[in-house]
C-alpha cells in the first residue's frame, strides 16, 4: 500500500470520524460507506460517459454502453457532479436518499441494497455536506484508481476502523484481513465454487479474488456463494462485492443459514468462514431431524458444531474448508466431543492451527483455524500448528500477522500436505496419526501434540546453572525478609502492629 493511499485513508477517516459525536456509532459507518459506494459508481460511470461521448455515436445515455463494461448506470441526479453541486443545500440528505433510490431503480442487482438513511431525523447534525465535499476531489472509481485498488483498500480500511470503534458489534461484519489471508493461502481457492455461510461484509471473497490475482489466475474461474443473517451486514457484503466488480450469489435477501438455507443444493469446492462463536440460542430444537447432522446432533446450548456439520455437508467430494472458531471447540465435551470423534475417525480433520491472541478488534482471546478436507493427501494424519507466538503488536490491544508469518504457516501446511521437506518442529508443528489423537481423547488442542520448543544450549553445565539460581533465590528471600522487617518498623512508628 503506497504512502499516498495511507495518507488518503487517514484523511477520509478523520473526516468521517467528525460525525461520531452527532450520529450513533452504530449508524455512522453506513453513512460513510454508502457515500463511498456512490462516489465509486459515479466516478466509473462519468469516466465511461466521456469515453462513449467521444466516440460520437450518441450512445452516452444508453444503459448497454455501461453494463457491457460491468459499470453501473447512474442517472443524472445521482451523479457525484450533481450531488457535490448541492452539498451545501439544507436538503442534502433528501438529495442523497433520492440518488440511492434512482441508482437502485436503474440497476436491479442493487435493489434493496443501498442505504437510504440520509434524510432521517437522526442525520440532521451529521455534517453530511462536509463529507460530500471531502470526497469530491478524490477519484476512487476511475480506471487508474481501479488498477491501484484505491477504493477497495479504502473500503477495507474503513471496515476495519469501524470494527475497532464498534467493539463487539464490529465482529458481525469484519474478520481481520491477516486471518483471512492465512486461510486463503492454506486452501488456495484457484478454481471452483467458494462458499461462506456467514459471510459478514464479504471479506473472505475479496481475499480469494486477491489471491487468484496475485498468482496470475483468472477471477472468472471461481463462483461465489454466500449467506448472511443480518440484513444491514448483508447490504455491506453486496456493496463490497459490487465495488470489486465481483459477481456473487448472496441470495435475494438476508437469512439465517441454519433455518433458511439459501443454497440447499450447493456443493462447494472451498469454504471460508468465521461463524459467530458459541451462539447459545440458535434454534436447535427445530432442527433435531436435520439431515446435515450426519455426525451427531449439535447441542442446544452451542452452535459451533452445528456450523462445522453444516459446512461439511456443503463440501464437494474434493472440497476443503477453513473455519475460525474459539479454542474451546478443540476440547469441548459432551455431544461436541462425540461429533469431533466421528469427524476425526472419518479422516476429515486435515489441520488445526492455534492462532495468537489480540487478532480481533472485538475480543482479545486466541482462536483456532480448522482445516477440513474431503480429499486429504495425508490420510490418517492431522497436522497441528502452534502459531501463538507469531504476529506483531501494532497497537497496545491489536496484533497482526505479518506476510512472513502467513508464509511460514501456509508453507508449513503445504510441506506437510505434499510431503515435501516437512519436519516436526517441537513447540511449533507436529504431524500426528489417529492413534496419537485417540490417546489424547480426541482433543485437538495443538499444544498437546507439538510439545515445548527446544531451548538453545548456552554451554553452561546444569549444576552450575542450579548453583547460580539457588544463590539468586537465597538473595531474593533475604531481601524480602529485610523489606518485611522495614515495613513492620515503619508501621510501629505510627502506632500500628502486624
Amino acid at each position: 500500500m503506497t504512502n499516498n493511499i495511507k495518507d488518503l485513508e487517514k484523511t477520509l477517516w478523520a473526516a468521517a470520524d467528525k460525525m461520531r459525536g452527532n450520529v450513533a456509532v452504530t449508524d455512522y459507518k453506513y453513512v460513510v460507506l454508502g457515500l463511498i459506494f456512490l462516489k465509486y459508481i459515479s466516478d466509473a460511470f462519468e469516466e465511461r460517459y466521456e469515453e462513449v461521448k467521444a466516440e460520437g455515436y450518441g450512445l452516452e445515455d444508453e444503459r448497454d454502453s455501461y453494463t457491457a463494461e460491468n459499470i453501473f448506470f447512474v442517472p443524472e441526479e445521482a451523479r457525484w457532479s450533481y450531488i457535490s453541486m448541492h452539498s451545501k443545500d439544507y436538503n442534502i440528505g433528501e438529495i442523497l436518499d433520492k440518488a440511492m433510490d434512482l441508482v437502485e431503480k436503474e440497476n436491479p442487482t442493487l435493489k434493496g441494497v443501498l442505504f437510504k438513511i440520509y434524510n432521517s431525523p437522526d442525520m440532521r447534525n451529521a455534517r453530511i455536506g462536509e463529507i460530500v465535499d471531502l470526497f469530491t476531489d478524490i477519484k476512487i472509481g476511475d480506471k487508474e484508481a481501479a488498477e491501484r485498488d484505491t477504493l477497495g483498500r479504502i473500503y477495507e480500511y474503513f471496515l476495519g476502523q469501524f470494527a475497532e470503534k464498534d467493539g463487539q458489534k464490529g465482529g458481525e461484519f469484519y474478520t481481520p484481513a491477516c486471518l483471512v489471508q492465512t486461510m486463503v493461502n492454506i486452501i488456495e481457492p484457484y478454481k471452483g465454487r467458494v462458499y461462506d455461510p456467514c459471510c459478514g461484509s464479504g471479506g473472505m471473497f475479496v481475499q480469494s479474488i486477491k489471491f487468484i490475482q496475485q498468482h496470475q489466475g483468472n477471477a472468472r474461474d471461481i463462483s461465489i456463494y454466500g449467506q448472511e443473517a443480518n440484513p444491514t451486514t448483508w447490504k455491506l457484503a453486496k456493496m463490497n462485492l459490487a465495488i470489486r466488480s465481483i459477481d456473487g450469489n448472496l441470495g435475494k435477501f438476508a437469512a439465517d443459514t441454519f433455518h433458511e438455507d439459501l443454497h440447499k443444493d450447493l456443493k462447494a469446492d472451498f469454504i471460508l468462514a468465521n461463524p459467530p462463536f458459541n451462539i447459545s440460542d440458535w434454534g436447535q430444537e427445530k432442527l433435531v431431524d436435520d439431515p446435515r447432522w450426519k455426525y451427531g446432533i449439535p447441542p442446544k446450548g452451542n452452535a459451533n458444531y452445528g456450523w462445522i456439520e453444516h459446512m461439511v455437508s456443503k463440501l464437494s467430494v474434493s472440497g476443503k474448508a477453513a473455519i475460525i472458531f474459539a479454542n474451546g471447540s478443540l476440547s469441548a465435551g459432551g455431544q461436541e466431543a462425540e461429533i469431533r470423534k466421528k469427524l476425526i475417525e472419518a479422516d476429515l480433520v486435515d489441520c488445526i492451527l492455534s492462532m495468537p491472541s489480540n487478532l480481533f478488534y472485538t475480543v482479545t482471546v486466541p482462536c483456532a483455524i480448522w482445516i477440513i478436507n474431503r480429499n486429504k493427501k495425508q490420510n490418517g494424519h492431522t497436522l497441528f500448528i502452534n502459531a501463538t507466538e507469531l504476529g506483531t503488536m501494532i497497537t497496545r490491544k491489536l496484533r497482526e500477522l505479518t506476510s512472513e508469518d502467513i508464509a511460514k504457516i501456509s508453507g508449513t501446511y503445504h510441506a506437510y500436505e505434499n510431503d515435501e521437506n516437512y519436519e516436526d518442529v517441537p513447540g511449533y508443528c507436529k504431524k500426528a496419526n489417529l492413534d496419537e489423537i485417540k490417546a489424547n481423547d480426541y482433543i485437538l488442542t495443538p499444544g498437546r501434540y507439538v510439545g515445548i520448543a527446544e531451548q538453545e544450549d548456552d554451554g553452561i553445565p546444569f549444576e552450575e546453572k542450579m548453583k547460580t539460581l539457588t544463590e539468586e533465590l537465597k538473595q531474593n528471600f533475604e531481601e524480602s525478609h529485610r523489606l518485611e522487617e522495614e515495613i513492620k518498623k515503619n508501621l510501629g512508628a505510627i502506632g500500628y502492629e502486624l
